[in-house]
């Protein structure tokens, strides 16, 4: 494969389904960044950043080839729905009308259910500019697809600009239904293969977070952060609280919480996290119009998983900072709504600014 040139898009075949659909990678670059974005699950195979020595690596966990993805359980890298995050029991009622969506974690609806947007394969075009290269993916779930109402068709698309990616959701459906999507991620600034996520130095603008039972739905309201091992208001690194011992880290395994974006009012973007790696000197800050950021410390990572190299990925190899709505929302009057109607047109973006 030829070397990239300067605000470029290379397109090629990734591989090919069991029932013979063609995959598709595009690798974009602007300056010295460097995504890649594999048309199975909308997933960021790769994104390749400079530390303060100029030198590139990839800062993502995923998988050297489409089998990896299509065997994944770890949601690497991909785009969840259409319900990111749990619904409790599967179950929620929209306008009288109670709907029932595959339950596959501890009893709850996790991320779309079993056959959510992380499994299936979206369609993709590249889209240049004169300061900015992207990639359009675009995928339409079918009424009743995985028990949700409505068809619905939802575009991502990922543009790269000299030193950050914007991630650009926008959604339409044709009857009443809930919605809620999300990156799922996995960061190590230090390159995964260099060590775990836990020295790095990360900061959440969140005086509030969910408590969540033993499968990981909320207990009620949102609860101050102030004394508790969620408070990350001023930078501290990862690891410093994560084997606290808290019945909520316990019971996650560690971090697998939303924590609620102070400040969030309206739709203008916001910054909800920022974290550094006092090795390599990168930093990454994540912006987003969503009101929560699920932080994820990979507790599933067992090493039954090879990712790319054949590196096994283990507890903390890497973090999720997933912007999106409060879990189990169809389920809570009090928590803002995730309803989307026909007529109403679903927008959010987050952005990615590497440093």
């Amino acid at each position: 494969m030829t070397s990239l040139a300067v605000n470029s898009i290379e397109e090629a075949t990734f591989g090919t389904t069991a029932d013979g659909t063609e995959v598709n990678r595009f690798r974009l670059r602007n300056g010295d960044l460097e995504l890649a974005v594999v048309t199975w699950g909308a997933v960021v195979q790769s994104l390749r950043v400079p530390d303060r020595d100029g030198h590139l690596s990839d800062v993502v966990l995923g998988y050297d080839t489409l089998d990896g993805y299509v065997q994944d359980t770890a949601n690497l890298g991909a785009v969840v729905g259409r319900f990111a995050n749990r619904i409790a029991r599967g179950r929620f009622t929209l306008d009288g009308v109670e709907y029932q969506v595959p339950c596959n974690d501890r009893g709850n609806a996790l991320h779309g259910g079993p056959e959510g947007f992380n499994r299936q394969v979206w369609s993709g075009k590249a889209v240049e500019s004169k300061d900015a290269v992207a990639v359009e993916l675009t995928h339409v779930s079918a009424d009743g697809h995985m028990g949700f109402p409505g068809r619905l068709s939802v575009t991502v698309r990922y543009t790269v600009g000299p030193s950050s990616v914007t991630i650009d959701y926008t959604a339409a459906t044709d009857k009443p239904t809930v919605l809620n999507l999300t990156q799922h991620t996995y960061f190590n600034l230090q390159g995964p293969e260099n060590g775990t996520i836990e020295s790095h130095v990360l900061s959440i603008p969140a005086s509030r977070y969910l408590p969540v039972d033993e499968t990981g739905i909320p207990l009620g309201p949102p609860v101050p952060v102030h004394r508790t091992p969620f408070d990350f208001r001023s930078p501290k690194p990862v690891g410093r609280d994560l084997r606290a011992g808290t019945v909520q880290l316990a019971s996650s395994k560690g971090y697998d919480h939303s924590l609620l974006i102070d400040g969030r009012h309206g739709k203008h973007l916001a910054r909800a996290a920022r974290v550094e790696d006092p090795t390599s000197g990168r930093a990454l800050e994540v912006l987003t119009d969503q009101p929560a950021v699920q932080l994820y410390t990979g507790n599933l990572l067992d090493g039954s998983i090879i990712g790319k190299g054949q590196r096994t990925y283990r507890q903390s190899d890497g973090l999720c900072l997933e912007t999106q709505h409060l879990p189990d929302s169809p389920n809570r009057q009090t928590y803002p709504s995730v309803v989307l109607r026909p007529g109403e047109e679903w927008r959010s973006t987050t952005v990615w600014q590497c440093f």
